[in-house]
């Protein structure tokens, strides 16, 4: 059963530090869950992937850095107690700043950078509009290139997507829900899409 919006909370941390490998969400998700074990075992949340400046293998991080994850609202305040952790994902400090809800916003157009998929873009596009059915969305669908997410142990392999022409209430779901598996890594986790800033 999907939830419902309101059930759902985006918190936003201030963040401190310079650079991660690009494989930085495998050992990001192990440390906030050695901070707090308790959102160790909820596959409702999701960290969105950070912004950043990619350089090689190196994330660089920009100075008004935020983590965002994205979790059930009775998870919002044991969320609230990483503010002021240091973490070291992978060999690189990261200081958690304060932290502060912020409450999930409609827009009618959404990009997920990488959904999990197992076969190739028809298969995955097949999974995209039962997945759309399952929770009655309509939308317009772009699906973009194949990528990757490996740390030499674990590999995601799957597709970018962007949905437009999304009503108020379905852009909130498809925030809520997601799609596809590891949240916990930023995949199949949807934020606002910025056409201008997004071509390449």
């Amino acid at each position: 059963m999907s939830l419902a919006p309101i059930d759902m909370t985006d918190v936003v941390f201030d963040l401190a530090g310079d650079s991660l490998p690009a494989t930085y969400p495998f050992a990001l998700w192990t440390e906030l869950t050695q901070i707090e074990p308790a959102l160790a075992n909820d596959d409702r949340i999701a960290v969105l992937p950070l912004r950043t400046a990619e350089s090689d293998t190196l994330h660089l991080l920009p100075k008004r850095a935020k983590l965002v994850l994205r979790l059930p609202q009775e998870l919002a305040s044991v969320a609230l107690g990483l503010a002021g952790s240091q973490l070291d994902v992978a060999g690189n400090t990261l200081t958690l700043g304060a932290g502060k809800l912020r409450p999930l916003q409609s827009y009618p157009t959404l990009h997920a950078h990488l959904v999990a998929a197992t076969g190739d873009e028809a298969v995955f596009m097949d999974e995209v509009l039962a997945r759309l059915a399952e929770l009655g969305i309509q939308a317009q669908i772009i699906c973009g290139r194949q990528g990757q997410l490996s740390d030499g142990q674990q590999t995601i392999s799957g597709f970018s997507l962007v949905l437009h022409d999304l009503k108020p209430e379905s852009s909130l779901m498809l925030q809520c829900a997601g799609m596809g598996a590891a949240r916990r890594y930023g995949c199949g986790v949807f934020v606002p899409y910025k056409v201008i800033s997004s071509l390449e």
